[in-house]
Parts: C-alpha cells; sequence; structure tokens
C-alpha cells in the first residue's frame, strides 16, 4: 500500500512540477531576453553579409538566373536552378539591386521569414508571442540547431516553405481553408516544395481550397513561362535532373535513403524501393492521423508535417535545411501534453544536428548528410509512431492512471454455502 501511495505521489508531484514549468515558459519574456535574441538573430545575419558577397551560393543561383532572364537568355541552362518559373519574377528585384545591398539584405531577409515562421507555428498552438517560450524556443533554433545557420548562410528559397507552412496551417486552424490554399500556391509557384501539403486539402474534402492551391501554382507558371526564351525549360531539363539525381555535387549533401544509402554501397534501385516504400508509409500515417481526427492543432499539424517528411524521404535533393520547414511546428507544440515533442526520441533525432559537436569520420562537410539522414529518418519514425498510435502517455496522465488502479479498484466479496467470507 506504501508502494502505492509513492507511485501516487511521485507521478503528482511531476505533473505539478510540468505544470509548473509550463507556466514559467507561458509568462512574458523580460526586455533582457529579447535584447540577447535580437543580438544573436542581428549577429548571424551581420555574419554571413561580410563573409558572402552575393547573398548566399543558393540564392546566388535563383538571381544569376533571373539576370539571364533580363539578359535573353534562359534561366534553365544552369541545372542548378531547381525552381518554378515564377521564380525567375521574383528573383528580378534582386537582380537589379547593388551587390553591396544585396549581401547583407538575403541573410536578414532569411532570418526574418524564419521568426515569422516561428511566430505563426506558435500561434497555432495558442503559445503568446511575447512568452519566455516564443523567445527561448528560437534562441535555441539559432544556436542550437545547425541548420538555421546553414540556410541563413546559404540564402536558399526554402525559407519561403518554411514561412509558409506555419501560416497556411494557421489559417486552417481557422476555418479559413481557401486561404490556406493561396499561401500554399503561391509558395508552390516559386519553389514546390510544399506541393505534399496540397494532399491535407484532399484529407479534409476541401475542393476549393485545393483548387487555388493547384490552380495558382499553374498559372503563374504558366504566364511567366511564355515570357521566357525557353517556355518549356523546366519539363526539359530541371525535371529530368530532379528524377535522375546524378549531379555528383549535389549528391554528397542529399540527405534523402536513396542517396544515402547508394554511397554507402546500396543498389541504386534497391535504395530507391526502399525510400519510395517509407514515403509511401509515410503518406498513410498522415492519411491515418486525419482520420482518427481531434481537437486542437496536433490533426492538422502532425498530418501535414509527416506529409512533408515523407516527401523528404524520396525527394532528389533533400537538405538538411528542409527540416526547417517541419521543425518549428513540433517544437512549438512542446508544451502540449502528448505532442510529438514529448517523445524523447524526437530530442534525440535533433543530437545530429548540435553545432560544435563531432562525429567520428563525420566531420567532413561533405560527409554531413549521414547525419542528416540520421535526423530525417529517425524524425519521421517518431512522427509517423505518433500518427499511427496517438502517441505516449504523459505524467499527468500516469498519475490519474495510478490513483485509479489504488483507490478505485472495486472490492469483491464472496460467500460460500456455509456463510463464511472466501
Amino acid at each position: 500500500m506504501d508502494t502505492g501511495k509513492s507511485e501516487v505521489s511521485g507521478a503528482a508531484g511531476a505533473g505539478e512540477r510540468g505544470s509548473a514549468v509550463r507556466g514559467w515558459l507561458l509568462l512574458p519574456a523580460s526586455w533582457h531576453a529579447w535584447a540577447v535574441l535580437g543580438v544573436v538573430l542581428l549577429a548571424g545575419g551581420v555574419r554571413v553579409g561580410l563573409a558572402v558577397p552575393d547573398g548566399g551560393m543558393d540564392n546566388a543561383i535563383v538571381v544569376r538566373a533571373a539576370e539571364a532572364w533580363l539578359h535573353g537568355r534562359s534561366p534553365y541552362a544552369d541545372r542548378h536552378f531547381l525552381y518554378l518559373p515564377g521564380a525567375v519574377l521574383a528573383a528580378v528585384p534582386q537582380a537589379v539591386l547593388p551587390t553591396g545591398v544585396l549581401r547583407f539584405l538575403v541573410p536578414l531577409a532569411v532570418t526574418a521569414g524564419l521568426v515569422f515562421g516561428w511566430g505563426c507555428a506558435l500561434r497555432i498552438h495558442g503559445v503568446a508571442l511575447g512568452s519566455r517560450f516564443a523567445v527561448f524556443g528560437l534562441l535555441g533554433l539559432a544556436l542550437g540547431f545547425a541548420p538555421f545557420g546553414h540556410l541563413v548562410a546559404l540564402g536558399n528559397w526554402t525559407v519561403a516553405s518554411a514561412a509558409v507552412l506555419p501560416l497556411a496551417l494557421l489559417l486552417v486552424r481557422r476555418g479559413r481553408w481557401v486561404a490556406a490554399g493561396l499561401a500554399v500556391g503561391a509558395a508552390v509557384a516559386v519553389k514546390p516544395l510544399l506541393a505534399p501539403v496540397v494532399l491535407l486539402f484532399v484529407f479534409g474534402r476541401r475542393w476549393r481550397a485545393l483548387a487555388v492551391a493547384v490552380g495558382v501554382p499553374v498559372a503563374l507558371s504558366v504566364a511567366v513561362a511564355l515570357l521566357l526564351p525557353d517556355p518549356g525549360g523546366f519539363f526539359t531539363r530541371t525535371l529530368p535532373f530532379l528524377v535522375r539525381g546524378d549531379d555528383s555535387f549535389v549528391r554528397l549533401y542529399e540527405a534523402s535513403p536513396a542517396a544515402v544509402l547508394a554511397r554507402l554501397g546500396a543498389p541504386r534501385s534497391a535504395a530507391t524501393l526502399l525510400a519510395l516504400g517509407a514515403a509511401a508509409a509515410g503518406v498513410w500515417c498522415a492519411w491515418r492521423r486525419w482520420g482518427r481526427g481531434g481537437e486542437g492543432a496536433a490533426r492538422v499539424v502532425e498530418s501535414a508535417v509527416m506529409l512533408m517528411l515523407a516527401a523528404f524521404l524520396v525527394s532528389r535533393p533533400s537538405y538538411d535545411h528542409y527540416l526547417l520547414v517541419v521543425l518549428p511546428l513540433l517544437l512549438a507544440g512542446v508544451l502540449t501534453p502528448g505532442a510529438v515533442g514529448r517523445s524523447p526520441w524526437f530530442w534525440v533525432a535533433l543530437v545530429p544536428q548540435v553545432p560544435g559537436f563531432t562525429w567520428p569520420w563525420l566531420e567532413e562537410g561533405t560527409r554531413r548528410a549521414f547525419k542528416d539522414a540520421v535526423t530525417l529518418c529517425l524524425l519521421a519514425a517518431v512522427v509517423g509512431w505518433r500518427c499511427v498510435t496517438g502517441g505516449t502517455v504523459n505524467l499527468e496522465e500516469q498519475g490519474r492512471r495510478v490513483r485509479w488502479s489504488r483507490t478505485a479498484r472495486p472490492r469483491v466479496r464472496v460467500l460460500t454455502r456455509t456463510g463464511q467470507r472466501g
């Protein structure tokens, strides 16, 4: 009986401590915390501006494509330009800006996009933007998650997806499905990274939103393609390149299982089939999660995140900074009981991405794809398990179950024929 009391008191104490920590994190942040966050974010952008002359290697590819179009050449002559025609038009303002402005503007704009996405992710879960958790969470991403710095340094347009997906899911949470479809469609028109999210509109049977999400990028791409010297360049050059994935430089940084297993000596066809199977399983997990229903943000967030992770498992290329599209959505919900972020395996998956933590034989930049693959696969497994099973029980619920088992167990008396109690 004493053991039962100790279990109850231990579980109850853990639940009370968890509630106290949650309450403290939801209090307004002090100006000191805001100042530290501002200095960290600003310093990161300025550091990149001082070190990189063109606003980042990946951003320079898009700017060169816009410059090629302005000079009458095809932007798809560069096989590393992997964007839809709408990106060419979107990059024109950068093509006419002075380099001295661009080198600082791009990293600061990427940082601002990540901050915007984090803010939308917080609001999805009902967390105040001025809370301590909002400040410390973003500070943790900037200092403790290596792909954050990588994305700022590269100036990759993945930031558009990292900003738009939380915005779209916030609109879905508020019942504004068509507006969400418009946001997703606009992002896909620039870079088709969010294309898997259109399945969320199929799950929800929101056909008008689906039509908008598909129609906007199609219309914009066709309209801009007609202005290019090579209107079908995306289909004749870029798409075959993405399907083959034969670029020796890109392959060194790909985190998809197909690319990593091939580098380890596995047959390419077998690696591709395994990645396709994992992606199909991910889509099934997302469908199951949506079908389970449930109130709150978990249904929308977990379904969308699973769809994106399933795509990352099979897409070519698949880089570490793609994780910034989904990670803020999961991290922002960590204060919710039963969330994916409450699983210890969620944090284990992020260990390979801790800056400054060196791994034997994987210290070279061309080998970090192996670490990225571990994070991607483990994170997909954690989210998939949550989608299918509903996750684990939190301490407060464990305390309630212990109390029930110890105090609410019915007592049964059995009377024998002679009237004695057995």
